[in-house]
């Protein structure tokens, strides 16, 4: 069976992907995909991981999930679609110690261990820091993102880094990784790669981040477009959404407010500037695939 573990990061539209999954759920279990519902794992998942620590997971620990999990024969799931943006850790805690997500590697390699006569791929969503911050700051209790980052400089967060340690602790494991702020174009080409399908399996809201950011008269003409013209390809319907976009987005979606004491255009420049190194650093990265426009 093939285990996909999609895992956040936190305020990168994870529910909203998940949303989309299970909106194909029907049109996908045909094909032996399962996408059970995250109310029978996650909280599971959450407190097994707590209690096993750096522990090893018992031999059967495989069947009791999958038991609570799957309501159909397991023999006829081949693919097993899961989806949990708190698994490396709840929101205030991110930085705990001053580290990026720092069990990650370690919660990880247990569910690899759990899973060990699968295949497992892991899907990992990324946003610029200069505004995944300040979200994650209020999505939190906390009052100012020095709390959040527990002695961490903004210029140190560095998604490479996060993904390297990853990649180290589980060889030879599929990695793939996207920015948040593509999924108005990717949307439906993610959901599939997620599905496993092919890139002409019709998709359920393959457009609605795109929807999310562009006026209604914008996504009205774009559909009308997309209806006269049904043998575009997959690239040819990215550039589509290229120009609607540039005529038809509505800025006042689009801008994220960057309101936090002490933070100025400098250095929104600064750390916007490093995630696009740090973007090509991870593009160049052995066993990562960056899904791009």
């Amino acid at each position: 069976m093939q285990v996909v573990l999609h895992t956040g990061v936190h305020e990168t539209g994870g529910d909203r992907l998940f949303k989309t999954l299970l909106r194909n759920r029907d049109g996908l279990r045909s094909e032996g995909i399962a996408i059970p519902g995250p109310g029978k794992y996650r909280q599971l998942i959450s407190e097994m991981l707590n209690a096993l620590g750096d522990g090893a997971p018992a031999p059967d620990t495989r069947d009791i999930l999958l038991d609570s999990i799957l309501d159909q024969d397991t023999g006829h799931v081949d693919r097993l679609i899961l989806s949990h943006e708190n698994l490396f850790s709840v929101p205030k805690i991110a930085f705990q110690g001053g580290v990026l997500y720092r069990k990650a590697e370690q919660r990880l390699t247990t569910l690899r261990q759990i899973f060990s006569q699968d295949s497992f791929e892991v899907f990992i969503g990324l946003r610029n820091p200069a505004t995944y911050l300040p979200a994650l700051l209020k999505a939190t209790p906390l009052d100012d993102i020095s709390q959040l980052l527990q002695g961490l400089d903004p210029a140190q967060v560095r998604w490479s880094d996060l993904i390297e340690r990853i990649t180290e602790a589980l060889p030879g494991v599929s990695l793939t990784v996207w920015c948040d702020e593509d999924s108005p174009l990717i949307w439906g080409e993610l959901v599939r790669e997620i599905a496993g399908v092919a890139p002409t399996h019709p998709i359920i809201g393959a457009y609605s981040r795109m929807a999310d950011i562009a006026t209604q008269e914008g996504m009205t003409r774009f559909r009308a477009y997309l209806a006269e013209r049904p043998d575009l390809t997959e690239v040819q319907i990215r550039r589509v959404k290229v120009a609607f976009l540039d005529k038809y987005a509505d800025d006042s979606k689009i801008d994220d407010e960057l309101d936090l004491p002490g933070w100025d255009a400098d250095l929104v420049q600064d750390l916007t500037e490093q995630y696009e190194e740090d973007l090509y650093d991870l593009g160049r990265m052995p066993g990562v695939t960056l899904i791009t426009p």
